[in-house]
């Protein structure tokens, strides 16, 4: 499984990467793996303010629909076009060209406070 260092995690299964005074927002290697075949990506909330922990938009699947979960408080300040597309993005680049937001950082506290690789890979077993 593909656990990036450079990445902070969620018990919910979102990575985020942080650039500048901005951060980068996806899903993890293990969350498209489980999810399986994604073929829409649904976020409605761009130049919204989120809270740590709320829900900022879906990502289906054949089998089912799953919410994402912001993993800290910010503003969602662009969402991935290319998503639109090629939701299929997300299964095969899950760190890279699959990223769902880009959002301001509320709190820089908070990311502190997710997980490191390491621990992520201990949750799921990686």
């Amino acid at each position: 499984m593909n656990l990036p260092d450079n990445l902070h995690y969620t018990k919910d299964h979102e990575w985020i990467r942080v650039e500048g005074d901005t951060a980068y927002v996806g899903i993890t290697d293990h969350a498209q793996r489980e999810l399986g075949d994604i073929v829409y990506v649904d976020i409605d909330t761009l130049d919204k303010e989120v809270s740590q922990h709320d829900v900022f938009g879906t990502v289906e699947a054949v089998k089912t629909v799953s919410d994402l979960y912001s993993p800290i408080s910010g503003t969602i300040l662009e969402i991935n076009s290319k998503l639109a597309d090629a939701p299929e993005t997300v299964n095969s680049d899950p760190y890279g060209d699959g990223w769902m937001v880009k959002m301001s950082i509320g709190d820089p506290a908070q990311i502190e406070a997710l997980m490191s690789a390491a621990t992520y890979g201990e949750l799921v077993g990686a």
